[in-house]
């Protein structure tokens, strides 16, 4: 099915739509784990820097769970376990942890049962769901499609892995059939060749009240006056692609950029990946197949090897042969006449076809061919936010930690790409040396792309808590990160200190700054947007960001970890991005447990105190700060600890509701005490906060 239209049609229309599009996703998703061999197959890893497919298996409906509890459409989870085991870990993100030490994989069945109660849990709450229309952020019903589109990213990215398992480990399928017209005969091919794109105005603008399901990057506007160029008249094919694999292209570092010699280096790549070498010939790897391999159709390729194309053409034309960048790609689409808001009919996508690619000249567009489907085409572009790009509260980790220059654009889609992939404004990027999917074409033009390595940070948020970490002080208030560790430290005073969990660690200076008393601390969060921060901190010593001076006009300014004295903290510091009602079993064996400003913005305040008793070593100590801003927007009413008048009329202040909530497992050991601290919005706008410090000892 394709992406639904949120804004036409009455409420049970759209109803009924939608659960037909949920259980169209969560069915052609099991599916396509049917094409395993046998449930040994799920306990594989095709990717080392991925889990093993029964991760993927559990997580699309993990997500569901997750997010309708965040978004308070439900109260009660499925299964905790495994809502915090199949929960983070997706992308290769550094503090994604991938040490199989730390996980207890469930066996298969047990997840298709788990499966089985999303399913209902899903279409029950999409039937008895009030909403109106139109569906938008804001709807209810908002999340469900979230959950949808997040499955259908994942039947791409799955499809990926296990193209990428020995053809022992899957059967073929008629439901998932490769398509059957390849051309082998390189000298039938037909040459390709490099077609004019006149100059031309390219427009982003996807509105906030669009019809269509978006992601966050995809909102907002940006334009640009692309200069005219040249584009190859078809995708790169295997046939194309031939000539730099027989001419040596692997083995010459002349070909290669820098980042590109690095990944060369270290996979000893000789071909791509789907190619299969045998005596003097190649065969090549569908998803569930191995056919001689098809010159005719696309090759797919990480970025590098297409850039090593790329420069290899260049030398041979002497011409700049190049990527494209986003726009001259759009460019080159408008050109073509492709203008579709949704895909359908006319290319290989969405599934539409077959469940691999096929000949590059069949799917003609104007002059051009393979403008959108078959295969997504790698851009020269690292993606970036639009001017007027917000982050959905219910998933800022979708994007945001991508924004790093280290994950380039991809566009057009690729024959598994469905929803919101197969729309015309989607704007997926991956790493570089990622495998999708993907392919390319090349263009002739002018410019030559840099690709910048280190950019400063843009987000309004993140850039206050940075500055608020890591940057000056304001009216004499010491920094409040390093105040708040110095507290824990001289807590901490004579007991054991091997170890400390600094939950709702933000961007990670309170937690360096206790790695200088602990031997190893836990940083954890729930944004991914600060945890990239700290990590970024630690791996490279320096952050950088802007600071809003007065409307849009700002200051940059660059950190360092040594200038704060804090660079012998980073081995012994360990990011991660989690919830702290929901963690993984492996965060424990505290001496110190530090919940700084966290306890009144979750959603169970009791469930994480409860919690951190199974946490905490005996004899350790639980430190709690908080200003107790208490917010239906984080915390529901019910769920409050204190702030209220109790049933008896009498007032129930946080400071006593803590103590109360910790009961008999933990004995105060010093009176509250009050921090302030500082936090910088613009030039001439500061929030003043105290924050009470409370201090527990755990006795039982």
């Amino acid at each position: 099915m394709p992406t639904l239209n949120l804004r036409d049609g009455t409420v049970e229309q759209k109803r009924q739509e939608i659960k037909a599009y949920f259980l169209d996703s969560f069915d052609t998703y099991e599916s396509l784990f049917s094409c395993l061999a046998n449930d040994d197959v799920f306990y594989q890893r095709p990717e080392k820097l991925r889990h093993p497919l029964i991760f993927y298996f559990g997580h699309t409906a993990t997500f569901f769970i997750n997010k309708l509890v965040l978004s308070k459409a439900i109260n009660e989870r499925i299964n905790p376990k495994f809502e915090s085991l199949f929960a983070i870990g997706v992308d290769e993100m550094s503090w994604d942890d991938l040490n199989d030490e730390n996980y207890d994989w469930p066996k298969v069945e047990e997840v298709r049962q788990y499966r089985n109660q999303v399913r209902t849990l899903v279409c029950d709450l999409i039937d008895t769901m009030s909403f109106s229309m139109p569906i938008d952020w804001e709807s209810p019903m908002w999340p469900v499609v979230m959950g949808i589109e997040h499955e259908r990213i994942h039947l791409e990215t799955s499809s990926v892995l296990i193209r990428q398992l020995p053809i022992a480990s899957v059967r073929p399928s008629p439901v998932w059939p490769a398509c059957g017209t390849m051309q082998t005969n390189a000298e039938a091919l037909e040459a390709n060749v490099l077609m004019t794109v006149p100059a031309q105005k390219v427009i982003n603008d996807k509105a906030w009240d669009s019809a269509y399901y978006g992601w966050d990057n995809e909102y907002g506007s940006q334009q640009e006056s692309v200069s005219e160029f040249s584009a190859s008249k078809f995708l790169v094919s295997n046939g194309e692609f031939l000539s730099f694999v027989q001419e040596g292209g692997y083995n010459n570092a002349k070909y290669w950029e820098a980042e590109g010699n690095k990944w060369r280096e270290y996979t000893k790549a000789q071909y791509p990946v789907f190619w299969i070498k045998k005596g003097d010939d190649y065969l090549y790897r569908s998803m569930l197949e191995e056919h001689p391999l098809p010159l005719d159709w696309p090759v797919d390729v990480n970025y590098h090897e297409a850039k090593a194309f790329c420069n290899y053409l260049s030398e041979k034309t002497g011409d700049l042969i190049r990527l494209p960048t986003e726009n001259e790609w759009q460019a080159l689409r408008q050109q073509a006449g492709v203008t579709q808001t949704v895909y359908s009919e006319g290319f290989n996508i969405a599934l539409q076809k077959y469940a691999s690619s096929e000949p590059v000249n069949v799917n003609k567009s104007g002059e051009f061919y393979d403008v959108v489907g078959n295969v997504w085409q790698w851009t020269e572009t690292p993606i970036y936010p639009f001017e007027g790009f917000n982050v959905h509260p219910l998933y800022d980790d979708f994007t945001t930690p991508t924004f790093d220059n280290k994950h380039n654009l991809i566009k057009g889609g690729s024959w598994v790409s469905t929803g919101n992939e197969a729309m015309k404004d989607s704007r997926y990027a991956f790493r570089r040396h990622f495998f999708q999917h993907a392919g390319f074409r090349y263009v002739q033009g002018k410019r030559v792309i840099a690709v910048n390595d280190f950019d400063y940070e843009s987000d309004t948020q993140v850039s206050q808590y940075s500055e608020f970490h890591y940057g000056d002080e304001y009216y004499g208030v010491p920094n409040f990160a390093k105040a708040s560790a110095q507290f824990c430290i001289d807590a901490m005073q004579g007991r054991q200190h091997a170890k400390a969990l600094d939950l709702g660690c933000a961007v990670g200076r309170s937690t360096f700054e206790l790695a200088k008393y602990f031997d190893h601390v836990d940083g954890i969060d729930f944004s991914a947007r600060f945890i990239k921060t700290a990590f970024e901190m630690q791996e490279r010593g320096e952050i950088r960001y802007n600071l809003i001076e007065e409307g849009e006009l700002t200051s940059f300014k660059a950190r360092k970890l040594s200038a704060l004295g804090l660079d012998d903290s980073v081995d012994n510091v360990a990011f991660a991005q989690g919830d702290a009602c929901n963690l993984k079993p492996q965060f424990t064996g505290y001496d110190l447990i530090f919940l700084g400003n966290l306890i009144d913005r979750v959603y169970s305040p009791r469930k994480v105190l409860t919690d951190m008793a199974t946490r905490l070593n005996k004899g350790g100590l639980l430190v709690v700060a908080s200003p107790f801003t208490w917010l239906e927007e984080y915390t529901e009413r019910s769920e409050w600890l204190g702030g209220y008048k109790d049933e008896n009329g009498e007032t129930l202040s946080s400071t006593q509701a803590l103590e109360d909530a910790l009961g008999h497992s933990f004995k105060r050991i010093a009176e509250p005490k009050d921090i302030p601290f500082v936090i910088r919005e613009t030039k001439r706008k500061y929030q003043h906060t105290l924050s009470e410090f409370n201090v527990f000892e755990k006795i039982e």
